[in-house]
């Protein structure tokens, strides 16, 4: 996640200090002495490792010096950076929470539609801003594509990575995983029917059951926080109308996922779907050429592609005078 942030700014010829996530500060301190064995001169890339993240980055952004900031995380947390940064008029990428649907027409391809929700749900364990959290499905061809769905999910074996067998890893700490079965028990209070998982596992460390609903009510929590782990619940829809209602009904805009046949209906829901980004029969959409970003809560700002460097760039006009 750091390349994405410091590639550009050595490109652009800028120096950086960066504090990784108080939970994962190995990689980027790792991260910053390959830079250096590569030749990134001392000081260009400084790392600040912290669990005190407001005490140690309260004063590098007031600091006059400072020019750009960039942050990934929680929306809760970039609506406050960047009241921070306006005292001193920062620019400012923010990548924050996402409440990504993944909409299923009558028409999709149902196996590829399934092979791109298991990449679209699963990958990290869920704990992915681009992870789908809404799955929206066609009423005629929802009970089909669930079943489908929901076994696929039950051939999944959680364990640590390093088991030959383990298809999903654990979730970060226990905080994360009481949050996402305390989503999963408010469905199930709310009517939602469990087709597979729907319980942490026993034993040592952070696994939840990799998990499928289905007949989630709409004001379920579920569907209106972002989930950040390995459960998928599902709701139906009758026409593409109800469909964008339905995907559009959230704070968040960061990316959405649609499976059609029809290519005039997929370029259709990209107009309508307030998402900086969308998948089309497609579960992943990162790509280092291409710009990520969302809209709304989920933040401004790009990462990636020519409009990534862009960020760490500004336009300054010079106007000279006629020598006639």
């Amino acid at each position: 996640m750091a390349t994405r942030k410091i590639a550009p700014a050595v490109a652009a010829g800028c120096t950086m200090v960066l504090k990784p996530a108080n939970l994962t500060p190995l990689t980027s301190q790792l991260f910053a002495k390959v830079m250096q064995e590569s030749g990134l001169p001392a000081g260009v890339l400084n790392v600040i490792a912290t669990t005190t993240a407001g005490q140690t980055t309260g004063g590098l952004i007031k600091d006059s010096r400072l020019r750009k900031l960039s942050f990934t995380g929680s929306t809760e947390v970039g609506r406050r950076l960047l009241a921070d940064a306006s005292e001193n008029v920062l620019r400012t990428s923010m990548e924050l929470g996402g409440n990504a649907p993944f909409v299923v027409f009558e028409d999709a391809d149902l196996d590829a539609a399934v092979a791109g929700a298991m990449i679209a749900k699963l990958r990290n364990m869920g704990e992915a801003c681009t992870a789908a959290n809404r799955f929206i499905v066609h009423e005629s061809v929802a009970e089909e594509f669930s079943r489908k769905f929901a076994a696929k999910v039950a051939e999944l074996t959680t364990g640590p990575g390093i088991e030959a067998d383990s298809n999903v890893g654990p979730l970060i700490d226990q905080k994360s995983r009481d949050k996402v079965h305390e989503l999963v028990s408010d469905a199930l209070a709310g009517g939602a029917v469990v087709l597979t998982g729907g319980a942490p596992d026993s034993g040592a460390g952070y696994f939840y059951q990799p998990t499928v609903l289905s007949g989630v009510a709409a004001d379920a929590r579920i569907l209106n926080e972002e989930i950040f782990g390995p459960v998928a619940p599902i709701v139906t829809f009758r026409d593409e109308a109800e469909a964008v209602r339905l995907a559009n009904n959230t704070e968040y805009g960061l990316v959405a996922y649609v499976f059609t046949q029809n290519l005039n209906r997929g370029l259709r829901m990209g107009e309508q779907l307030e998402t900086g980004m969308l998948g089309l029969n497609a579960g992943v959409v990162s790509n280092a050429a291409a710009p990520f970003g969302g809209v709304k809560q989920s933040g401004l700002g790009r990462e990636g592609g020519l409009e990534g460097i862009e960020e760490y760039l500004y336009t300054q006009y010079i106007g000279i005078a006629d020598p006639a």
